[in-house]
């Protein structure tokens, strides 16, 4: 969800810049079920554009109609919309909108928050009740200072109010080792999951960023200067080389970090040959970091072509990241989401 936010900040400044006023919605509380949890948010501006979304479409013409008077009076406003009744989503949403407007000095230390790959923190004030209120609306937390989103609520005027609190981790990104055809179609579907998506180049190899859909850097640094330290929990590495030597060097590289994924291109019998010449080069090497390897990277989609197996290899990573076996929703008890 933090690609979400970011995309919402960078909207408000650009809106902000133009002079445009807008609103901030987003989803504190549910009964049931609905299509996303609570926690998703919307920016809609005077001019009744708008960036992001709270459900899969049903709700957002609702919330653009009950975000007007928002406009006109400058207060916060509590409204609940019944999905069982009208699209049967069979879940009760309640949403804030609230007037935001971020200060420069919030826009600077969220970029820094970012760069630095430091979690932050909203607080979304409201009540149960609907209606319209002077006293609530949302406080983010960034470099260990507290900013107010809507100019009227500051953080001392904290009482009874109810709080949805939601801790957000560091962009998550995507290394691909490789230049070649299928590296394009993976940056693309990374990108469409807000993933940061780096793509990592062999000298030889005449490309450039533009020619990777999606990606927002390209480098080309040798084996030995990989500099390991940015692979953390929130970064996925997948090795799409197609050459033995290059995977295995840069596995080599690699050898003392820990990615919250590592995928291996190929078929099983390319990762065996891979891994031996690896155990070959360095025959200390951790059982731990080999254990993390996933070789064939992907999940068994059936995929053939290079998006098929794109979306494959997103999904096998989704799934390590957010601790899930996959299967078909059908056969999952319980809720989905859970």
């Amino acid at each position: 969800m933090t690609h979400e936010i970011n995309e919402l900040f960078q909207t408000l400044k650009a809106w902000q810049q133009a002079g445009k006023k807008a609103v901030l919605a987003s989803v504190v509380a549910l009964e049931g079920t609905s299509y996303r949890r609570p926690g998703v948010r919307m920016i809609i501006g005077e001019d009744g554009n708008s960036v992001g979304a709270v459900s899969g479409g049903c709700v957002e013409n609702e919330i653009e109609r009950q975000a007007q008077t928002v406009f006109k009076t400058g207060r916060s406003k509590v409204m609940t919309y019944d999905g069982r009744f009208r699209v049967g989503c069979d879940g009760i949403l309640y949403l804030l909108i609230e007037p935001v407007f971020i200060p420069m000095e919030l826009f600077n230390d969220f970029d820094s928050q970012l760069k630095n790959r430091h979690p932050f923190k909203l607080d979304t004030y409201y009540y149960h009740d609907v209606g319209e209120y002077d006293n609530l609306g949302t406080h983010i937390t960034v470099n260990d200072k507290i900013f107010s989103l809507n100019p009227s609520f500051n953080p001392g005027e904290v009482n009874d109010q109810l709080c949805f609190s939601q801790s957000l981790d560091p962009l998550f990104r995507l290394y691909i080792f490789g230049a070649e055809h299928d590296a394009v179609k993976l940056s693309k579907a990374a990108k469409e999951l807000g993933w940061n998506v780096t793509i990592v180049a062999s000298s030889d190899e005449s490309k450039s960023c533009e020619y990777f859909t999606g990606a927002s850097s390209l480098i080309t640094p040798s084996f030995q200067e990989i500099d390991t330290s940015v692979f953390d929990d929130h970064t996925a590495v997948v090795l799409m080389t197609h050459s033995y030597n290059k995977d295995v060097q840069y596995l080599m590289a690699l050898k003392d970090s820990k990615p919250a994924y590592i995928g291996l291109l190929g078929s099983v019998s390319r990762r065996e040959r891979v891994l031996s010449m690896l155990l070959e080069y360095c025959p200390d090497i951790s059982t731990d970091f080999l254990d993390q390897i996933h070789g064939p990277a992907g999940i068994n989609l059936g995929a053939e072509s290079a998006s098929e197996i794109a979306v494959s290899i997103v999904a096998e990573i989704l799934s390590v990241i957010r601790h899930q076996e996959p299967k078909s929703l059908k056969d999952k008890t319980g809720s989905i989401h859970g």
